[in-house]
């Protein structure tokens, strides 16, 4: 799976203290509430699975727990490229409360996050290798000072040549479990903290979320098949007798390779 999110909560207080006592919601009150942030779209049962393994939930699947004092919900449309451009909807939904959005993708070493706190925004994070700094929009949190330090650099990988400087000062995804475990009281791939939540403890309702005019499933379609072709053809490298890796084109592959 890689180290994957697409969270957003609703909190009156601190999340972690309500993830750490979790039980089972009730199914038809969390419908309710998952209609509500997905309006006008048709929402159908669909098996229910944990926090750790529901966090990056497939397309058109929304996994949900309602708690005292916390909404959560996993949701790929619920997590922007520009966190802060959160959907006014979704943000009414959260009115007086902590708003809270968290996500990241191993693929392609991104994180977003942000914070939002009675309806104004406190925090927006958004960046990666490739496209750089996105969004960075108020303080940063405590968590994250000895990451702009320089105090998490990543180094260049043994054996690979022509390594540029990695363009950011820390890994996204390093970062990314930081905030996971600050905001939310868990990682996926980091290591967890001795008074760290269980999230494979923590159960979620499972929904099927569609839109229902078919616009949205083939719009994502588009897109993926862009970017597929934007990643041109795949390149294979091998690693040399002298322990340095270098590419190899398709005479070079032996047969069956």
């Amino acid at each position: 799976m890689g180290a994957k999110t697409a969270l957003l909560a609703y909190a009156d207080g601190d999340i972690r203290t309500t993830l750490r006592g979790a039980t089972r919601s009730d199914r038809a009150e969390t419908e309710a509430l998952v209609r509500r942030i997905h309006p006008g779209y048709a929402v159908e049962p669909a098996e229910d699975t944990t926090l750790l393994d529901g966090a990056y939930p497939s397309d058109d699947l929304t996994y949900a727990t309602v708690l005292p004092g916390v909404e959560l919900y996993c949701d790929r449309r619920l997590v922007l490229d520009r966190p802060s451009e959160l959907p006014e909807h979704l943000r009414r939904a959260g009115a007086g409360r902590r708003i809270v959005v968290h996500g990241m993708h191993s693929v392609v070493d991104w994180l977003g996050f942000a914070v939002w706190e009675d309806g104004a925004l406190i925090r927006s994070l958004s960046l990666s290798p490739d496209g750089g700094i996105q969004e960075n929009i108020g303080d940063p949190y405590d968590f994250e000072l000895p990451y702009w330090a320089g105090e998490h650099r990543v180094e260049p990988v043994p054996g690979w040549p022509n390594q540029d400087p990695y363009p950011l000062p820390f890994h996204p995804l390093d970062l990314g479990e930081e905030a996971l475990r600050a905001l939310f009281g868990f990682t996926i791939e980091g290591m967890p903290a001795p008074d760290g939540i269980d999230a494979d403890a923590v159960h979620l309702h499972g929904f099927r979320v569609s839109d229902p005019s078919g616009g949205e499933q083939a719009a994502r379609a588009a897109a993926y098949a862009q970017a597929v072709r934007a990643m041109g053809a795949p390149r294979t490298y091998r690693l040399g007798p002298d322990g340095v890796m270098r590419e190899v084109g398709p005479d070079d592959c032996p047969p069956g390779s």
